[in-house]
């Protein structure tokens, strides 16, 4: 970055330090130990987090197929690396209509936060960072399914490793922060009050954003080396349509490095350099991810170079990207959009 990015960059995040207020969670006391009841237990197939994690939360509303269901719709081509959460509360939303169950996405949970909708009944999913014996980091889904305020742990049913899996306060949050604390909550419609009531301010999905966004501005302020901070920063100022200051954080956490594997599963740095001409940054990350020995089975790969070619007027190599991305994934619909709109638009 330059000094002058350096300094719009400061001057943005320190207005908005005093124009957001900090996120505070109701003070309502909580048991110190608690585990929900009617979760699935079913191991995940391979590469099959996301339909294995979903389809357990399910489970506590009567839920009755397995994993494969799910799989079938959200990751047609079995070799795909990524089911984002909006995907997963789309298949719950449109895809499971003999149960009035819906899901909403919200960034910047709190360990607060997942103990709060366990005690009243709402199965919570979060995106967190994974990095089991034998792997190198990736990212995965955990069901929560209960917590121990004795023990500072979270008991979980991990896909991977089973019911029963427990994870510390700290490893949650460490890990979970790669995802902008991102978390996916289930419930019925009857209760659709109810849990607007318990998420507060984050039921507004605006009001949500500035809050992660505040998250992650205290995070690098207090370790401006963080690139995780930096990250979240860049993916809140994308929701919240800032697409300059998006920008700049990300080069800021590219810059102190990430995960190999972090484009196969996050956008935003795609969508801050399109919204600023920088498409041949955009092309750089998806040839990495092209190349690295997985991204290519990622539907957003193809997508997001499809954007970059029809930023640049490429039309026939951008309807080639979105068509190499249905082939992967014919329900995913920004790729089927975006075709429809190039076609309409070049006649």
């Amino acid at each position: 970055m330059t000094r002058r990015q350096i300094l719009i960059l400061a001057i943005i995040l320190s207005l908005a330090a005093g124009a957001l207020a900090q996120t505070n969670e109701e003070g309502v006391e909580l048991p110190s130990s608690f585990h929900m009841q009617k979760l699935g237990t079913e191991y995940q197939g391979w590469n099959n987090c996301a339909p294995a994690t979903l389809t357990n939360a399910l489970v506590h509303f009567g839920y009755i197929d397995d994993q494969y269901r799910a799989a079938k719709w959200l990751k047609p081509n079995h070799e795909d690396k990524n089911v984002s959460a909006w995907q997963m509360a789309e298949f719950v939303n449109t895809q499971v209509p003999e149960l009035p169950v819906y899901a909403i996405v919200r960034d910047g949970g709190t360990l607060e936060r997942l103990r709060t909708l366990m005690v009243n009944g709402f199965p919570v999913l979060i995106e967190f960072g994974y990095e089991p014996p034998g792997y190198t980091w990736m990212g995965h889904y955990l069901l929560m399914a209960g917590y121990d305020e004795a023990l500072s742990e979270f008991n979980t049913m991990d896909s991977f490793n089973g019911p029963n899996t427990r994870y510390s306060y700290d490893k949650i949050e460490h890990y979970w922060q790669h995802f902008n604390y991102r978390y996916i909550v289930l419930y019925t419609v009857n209760r659709q009050e109810e849990l607007m009531a318990l998420l507060g301010e984050d039921a507004d999905e605006w009001q949500n954003q500035i809050n992660a966004l505040e998250m992650a501005r205290a995070e690098a302020i207090a370790d401006q080396e963080d690139p995780h901070a930096w990250f979240n920063m860049g993916s809140s100022f994308v929701e919240l349509g800032m697409h300059d200051a998006a920008a700049q954080a990300y080069d800021k956490a590219i810059s102190l490095g990430l995960p190999w594997r972090m484009f196969w599963y996050q956008f935003g740095a795609w969508e801050a350099y399109y919204h600023t001409g920088r498409y041949d940054d955009m092309i750089r990350i998806a040839r990495q991810n092209q190349n690295d020995g997985g991204g290519h089975y990622v539907e957003e790969t193809y997508y997001y170079l499809g954007m970059a070619r029809e930023g640049r007027g490429e039309i026939q190599k951008a309807l080639d990207n979105y068509d190499v991305a249905l082939t992967f994934n014919p329900n995913f619909s920004p790729a089927r959009e975006a075709k429809e709109r190039l076609l309409a638009s070049n006649g």
